[in-house]
């Protein structure tokens, strides 16, 4: 206990310095296998320091759910690697027992004073007490819509549009006849795949929409997966922009992620868009998102936990992405992160 007091103690104190240090505004302390007695002290600790404290507890009794949350997360945990796959599962179990010795739950009665949510059986049922500021409505609200069940999202950007081919951004052109042959590629891959209950959303805009019929799979708009508004400089090229716009162009290559186009949209107003989007991804199951290059580079991000900054740019990640080549020619939009030399000096 003496040992168990110092490391909570410790963790604290990383805790304090991620706000007074790094200027953090939510920190997230891992209880788990709390005692009742170090639940006390983070309390205190918060107290003190004028912190708020939000408990999250999960409680799974279902030996069902629990095999299964085994299988798809902790076989692949560094302490398995190389491990036999029911030697790792009984291991695993026998952990759970030593964690019930220790182990305190929230009591309804006891802890009616506190904030947390309680999630059993993976979402089979909630319970939520003294929700008391927006950062924990916000929190409840995500943990209530998201999915821990193994599924599939699809995300396709539209088949080559009549403007790509122009090269200018924006705008609502239907596709080229290479756009065409994209859509009914795709179409002809997704069938394949013999998908069960697929749901295929759009934006309202001409080109996802025209890629989404040629799958014959009825689909649902929209509007939150617009491409960027891209505000005075729509339907230009980006050499257009630079000669007519120069200032801007100056300023969109120094903060991708926050600059915003005038009478448009930033990155940054793009991701508040697609937040309903996300938490309605969330509580799916298998999803096919005929979108834009922006758009799923968003989608993207937060699925790969990418910040702010690596995202409006190609990305490479470690996590392992299957990516469906459909072997049709398109014109490439993507333009690279430029080397910024200084503010305006263009």
């Amino acid at each position: 206990m003496k040992i168990r007091k110092a490391c909570a103690l410790a963790a604290l104190k990383d805790v304090s310095a991620y706000f007074t240090q790094d200027h953090g505004q939510v920190a997230v302390f891992d209880a788990t296998n709390t005692t009742r007695e170090r639940r006390e002290i983070i309390l205190s600790f918060a107290k003190e320091n004028g912190y708020k404290v939000f408990f999250v507890e999960s409680i799974c009794d279902d030996p069902e759910v629990i095999a299964e949350n085994i299988k798809q997360v902790k076989l692949s945990s560094p302490d398995y690697i190389n491990c036999d796959k029911e030697e790792a599962v009984k291991d695993f179990l026998k952990r759970i027992e030593c964690y019930k010795v220790t182990y305190v739950s929230l009591d309804d009665d006891r802890d009616r004073n506190l904030s947390y949510i309680k999630i059993f059986n993976a979402g089979i049922r909630y319970l939520v007490n003294r929700v008391q500021d927006h950062i924990q409505s916000r929190i409840v609200y995500y943990l209530m819509n998201i999915h821990v069940t193994p599924r599939t999202i699809y995300l396709c950007r539209h088949g080559e549009s009549e403007l790509n081919l122009l090269g200018r951004i924006g705008g609502d052109s239907g596709l080229s006849p290479r756009g065409n042959k994209f859509a009914a590629a795709l179409g002809k891959y997704i069938r394949g795949q013999c998908i069960l209950d697929l749901k295929i959303w759009t934006s309202h805009m001409k080109r996802t929409i025209q890629t989404a019929e040629a799958v014959g799979v009825p689909y649902e708009q929209w509007k939150a997966l617009n491409e960027i508004d891209a505000g005075v400089c729509e339907e230009m090229t980006y050499e257009e922009i630079q000669e007519h716009h120069p200032e801007e162009f100056a300023l969109r290559d120094q903060d991708k992620y926050r600059y915003r186009y005038p009478k448009g949209e930033s990155y940054e107003d793009l991701v508040q868009r697609l937040e309903p989007v996300i938490m309605e991804l969330e509580r799916q199951e298998n999803v096919l998102v005929i979108c834009h290059q922006a758009v799923m580079r968003c989608l993207l991000a937060y699925f790969l936990d990418k910040s702010a900054v690596q995202f409006p740019f190609r990305m490479s990640c470690r996590c392992k992405v299957e990516s469906v080549f459909l072997n049709i020619e398109a014109v490439n939009t993507h333009r690279d992160k430029p080397v910024v030399k200084s503010a305006l000096s263009t």
